[in-house]
């Protein structure tokens, strides 16, 4: 399993924390606290998802709401925010989410039990949510 992790300059130190606890994600940036604009990051990691090159994507911000509004522009990309590990769990089993998103305030345990949930929930392939993400896939399709 491939899994990327990108922050814009707000979420740079949470994210070089979270790497130092899973060295095993693959880190597109930024590299500093410098300021830099959120939507360089998600879109990266958006593509590499896109690509087939990502199997999925760990996004920080300031509040997560920007990376996930900017990686949702990529088509393929389901990009949920998060804020607790239900929500983590959530995503991935009710909507086969492939990338998440989150505010730098998290502690590193925090966000890495968020991480380790969304990684480790399997879809639920009951038909209610395959029809609903039916649906998404088939609206963005038509209209992406």
């Amino acid at each position: 399993m491939k899994v990327g992790i990108a922050s814009d300059h707000r979420g740079f130190e949470l994210k070089s924390k979270i790497i130092s606890e899973m060295p095993e994600l693959i880190d597109y940036g930024t590299n500093s606290s410098d300021s830099t604009d959120f939507p360089l990051y998600a879109f990266k990691i958006g593509e590499e998802i896109k690509n087939g090159n990502l199997d999925y994507g760990i996004l920080i911000c300031g509040s997560g709401i920007g990376m996930s509004i900017a990686c949702n522009k990529v088509k393929g990309v389901r990009c949920a925010k998060i804020d607790n590990v239900d929500e983590a769990e959530y995503t991935r089993r009710d909507n086969d989410a492939n990338v998440i998103s989150f505010s730098e305030k998290h502690s590193v345990d925090e966000a890495t039990r968020m991480i380790n949930t969304f990684l480790t929930t399997p879809f639920n392939s009951e038909e209610k949510y395959r029809r609903r993400l039916k649906q998404i896939i088939d609206y963005e399709k038509k209209n992406g």
